[in-house]
């Protein structure tokens, strides 16, 4: 029961054992986690998942960093905007087997209208089946982007000078594909 296009194998994000997570520095000394618990995505993959071409998409609504006020601000047009680009979106240039299990992963993200080219390392965890007999792989994806290249650029000053919210936003995913 394999799809393929070209020789290549479709999987789908399984959501509800994946997640996506990003850290930002709040005034430079501590870090603030948040998620987003609303997202999926497809990987059209070719032999070992080389030169696959991936598609994903979060629903920005469901960010989530555990307090309802700075998610609210989150969501307000001082960062995402949420109600004039409601989606996360991104779609890969490249997926390039580096060495052992580590991927390279390029490709063009967009946040509140603005497209930038991204890159990411991927470790490939590897592949199994579920008791359901479901066949899984996972990947566990990390990069650093710059909020501000992304138009979220809201920003404050401590008394002492320093930012209340840093420009680099450290992303972290563990993403568990289901083989259609």
């Amino acid at each position: 029961m394999e799809t393929s296009t070209q020789n290549k194998t479709t999987w789908a994000i399984d959501a509800a054992h994946s997640e996506i997570q990003f850290k930002v520095k709040h005034l430079v000394i501590s870090s603030v986690t948040g998620s987003f618990t609303n997202f999926s995505g497809t990987v059209e993959a070719g032999e070992n998942f080389s030169d696959s071409k991936i598609i994903f998409e979060a629903d920005i609504n469901s960010i989530s960093t555990n307090n309802a006020d700075r998610d609210k601000h989150l969501k307000s047009d001082d960062f995402f905007a949420v109600d004039k680009f409601p989606k996360l979106h991104f779609e890969s240039t490249s997926f390039i087997k580096g060495s052992g299990d580590e991927f390279i992963l390029k490709g063009n993200l967009t946040m509140k209208g603005v497209t930038k080219a991204v890159e990411l390392k991927v470790e490939h965890g590897g592949v199994g089946t579920d008791p359901y007999s479901q066949v899984k792989a996972g990947f566990e994806i990390n990069g650093v982007i710059n909020r501000k290249d992304f138009g979220l650029t809201w920003g404050a000053l401590t008394e002492a000078g320093g930012a209340v919210v840093s420009d680099e936003v450290k992303i972290h995913a563990n993403i568990e594909l289901l083989k259609k």
